[in-house]
């Protein structure tokens, strides 16, 4: 394969304040410092990771392209004739690029225009999460976010756990972290006793904390207080 193609880089992000060597190797750092334009969520966050990779050049002459779920996707295109052919890299704002996130649009706009996509090495908290869960990793679904109000979350969870007893496949999901007692209460009351659940939370930082237990095992004792605290879930009933 050349390397004289065009390239867009995804960069996986930290997942908290976590020491950059402990999570992203030092050949992304390489990679980062040598680009000039990158396609970010929110400027200001991308511009602190930036400095916490060592970048060595002025931040202020770094070209920020914004993609988030608010973007035209014909504004997509635009974004590699903005950067007037030079490579570009792909941050996520926690963990990997186009992985519940946006970022995916412009991944698929560069195989159109013939750009080499070249993915970086880094942490996932989905990926961590089930490593670490002691469930199906053989076979596994990731759902993204549950509906947020009753009866429809409810609904959903008894169909995520038919689905993953029947089928033996782990089910992942998540949530947004000033939510994450409000679900695990839900999950406590709606599934069966015998149904296994994963938390994991804050993952690569220094207090992550991760358990699995049946339901019937969770409600016996307190559960966690994860209210703002970034966490990932897993199901697998039977």
């Amino acid at each position: 394969m050349s390397q004289s193609l065009r390239c867009l880089y995804l960069i996986p992000s930290f997942l908290g304040e976590s020491p950059s060597n402990n999570v992203l190797p030092s050949a992304n750092t390489d990679i980062i410092r040598s680009l000039d334009h990158f396609v970010v969520e929110e400027e200001r966050t991308a511009r602190r990771f930036l400095i916490r990779c060592g970048y060595d050049k002025p931040i202020g002459s770094v070209n920020f392209y914004k993609l988030n779920e608010h973007t035209p996707a014909h504004d997509i295109p635009g974004i590699f004739a903005l950067s007037g052919g030079a490579n570009l890299g792909l941050i996520s704002e926690a963990g990997l690029p186009a992985i519940a996130d946006p970022g995916s649009a412009l991944v698929e706009e560069a195989y159109r225009q013939d750009i080499l996509v070249i993915p970086l090495v880094g942490p996932s908290s989905l990926m961590l999460a089930l490593m670490a869960s002691g469930l199906n990793g053989q076979n596994f679904a990731f759902i993204g976010y549950l509906p947020i109000k009753n009866p429809d979350r409810s609904n959903k969870i008894r169909f995520i756990e038919k689905r993953s007893e029947s089928e033996k496949q782990a089910q992942i999901f998540i949530e947004a972290p000033y939510r994450n007692n409000q679900l695990i209460n839900n999950l406590l009351e709606v599934c069966k006793p015998g149904t296994r659940l994963c938390i994991a939370a804050n993952l690569t930082l220094p207090d992550e904390w991760i358990r699995t237990k049946m339901i019937r095992e969770w409600k016996a004792i307190q559960s966690p207080d994860l209210h703002r605290q970034p966490a990932v879930f897993i199901l697998q009933g039977g």
